[in-house]
């Protein structure tokens, strides 16, 4: 088993492959404690975002991708083209960057190093992080807060949620004169919520499963807010000039039916509709519709690379300090990796002491004269600690010189082939 990473980003698969492989968060607690049930696996941490799913382990790459197929109930084959699988030094750099927003949609964004906490912090209450992805993760953020503290990499960042506003005013001429509707209340709902109601829209409503969570954002926004509950959608949805969605419904919310029956309602007056969930909220059909302007987080990647030249210099130091970071971590690795060898050694000499002091004790419990004893533990002690490596270099010989410099280094000798 070995440090790897396995996954998909908005770089290597398109959203109708990234919604597939996607970890609703009601239901990371179970694929981990079933990840890690699996003899191949010894460590595991899930991390899935709106733009990547991966899964941090300690075990066999190709059988967690194997895992993952069976986990989604999908073909192997259907996803294989749009993973990447990491070995050990590359899990590290992989995870480093990821952190530091150096892999993001939004280069530098700040968001995803929040997501990867709350990502290490299930899989901590699950018991699937042990020495390995706890050392990983922990260094991780430690060197994302340098490189965010020491670079300019994350300034001048259009996010998302500014993005949303962007796109809307695109539309419509002031954001003053909407409806804008909100369809859901977590993280990504309340930052683009945020932006909305700088814009003093003429209402705001927020929809949730439960009418609490909705109550709390909307008196967070200080504006016009108003809670509904979602089962109330298909009667109020056109009501709306503005839809936004994030929700963790592994089905669609709002369907195509719901969409043509508002917009009759409306007079087909148009509707902006922002779909930041993944899988999605909204189904792919309503773009079909006319008088529908429908975005999905891909569609908002032109929007947010607004700033990203300014941030390729600063990009570039930190991809430095990323690099000096991974030679360290590795550095640490192998030394660490040594340990149970130096432990073992140790234990092999102290049972070498051990025996020859036994005898030596046993010799003097009889009467043997102290000085001879002494002589015989001597000549005892050094048989036995020079045993293994005298059988060693006579099995060796001059066929494999690399063992022969290996003892010569580890004793500090010299051998005829230095000059003697």
């Amino acid at each position: 088993m070995q440090l790897t990473a396995v996954g998909l980003n908005h770089q290597t698969a398109p959203l109708s492959i990234r919604e597939k492989l996607a970890f609703a968060a009601a239901g990371l607690p179970d694929a981990l404690r079933a990840l890690a049930a699996d003899a191949a696996v010894k460590e595991a941490v899930i991390l899935s975002t709106c733009n990547r799913t991966e899964l941090y382990c300690v075990g066999d790459a190709e059988h967690i991708v194997r895992w993952l197929a069976d986990y989604h109930r999908l073909d192997i084959e259907e996803i294989r083209p749009y993973l990447y699988t990491l070995g050990c030094s590359d899990t590290i750099r992989h995870a480093f960057r990821v952190a530091c927003g150096l892999d993001s949609m939004v280069l530098g964004e700040p968001q995803i190093l929040g997501q990867i906490k709350d990502a290490v912090r299930v899989a901590q209450e699950q018991q699937t992080v042990d020495t390995w992805l706890n050392a990983l993760f922990q260094k991780t953020f430690a060197v994302a807060k340098e490189v965010r503290t020491g670079t300019a990499v994350g300034e001048n960042s259009v996010s998302m949620a500014a993005a949303s506003v962007k796109m809307a005013e695109q539309i419509f001429p002031s954001v003053s004169d909407l409806n804008v509707l909100f369809i859901g209340a977590g993280e990504m709902i309340e930052l683009v919520a945020t932006y909305f109601a700088a814009k003093t829209p003429r209402l705001i409503t927020v929809a949730n499963r439960t009418l609490p969570r909705a109550q709390e954002l909307c008196e967070k926004l200080g504006v016009n807010a108003e809670p509904r509950l979602l089962a109330e959608l298909p009667e109020i949805l056109h009501e709306y000039d503005v839809v936004v969605s994030s929700t963790a419904s592994q089905l669609p919310i709002v369907g195509k039916g719901m969409v043509e029956r508002a917009l009759k309602q409306r007079h087909h007056m148009p509707v902006f509709m922002l779909d930041l969930a993944v899988p999605r909220d909204i189904e792919a059909e309503v773009e079909d519709l006319n008088d529908i302007y429908l975005y999905t987080v891909d569609d908002i990647a032109n929007i947010v690379q607004t700033g990203q030249q300014a941030r390729q210099k600063a990009a570039a130091e930190a991809e430095m300090m990323v690099e000096q970071k991974v030679a360290e971590f590795v550095e640490w690795q192998r030394s660490r990796q040594s340990v149970p060898l130096i432990r073992a050694l140790r234990d092999e000499g102290e049972r070498a002491r051990r025996q020859v002091l036994e005898n030596a004790m046993k010799q003097l419990a009889k009467g043997t004269a102290p000085e001879e004893v002494l002589e015989r533990l001597s000549v005892q002690l050094t048989n036995k600690l020079l045993h293994s490596p005298t059988r060693t270099l006579n099995k060796a010989g001059s066929q494999n010189q690399n063992l022969v410099d290996a003892v010569a280094q580890i004793y500090d000798l010299e051998h005829p082939d230095n000059g003697l």
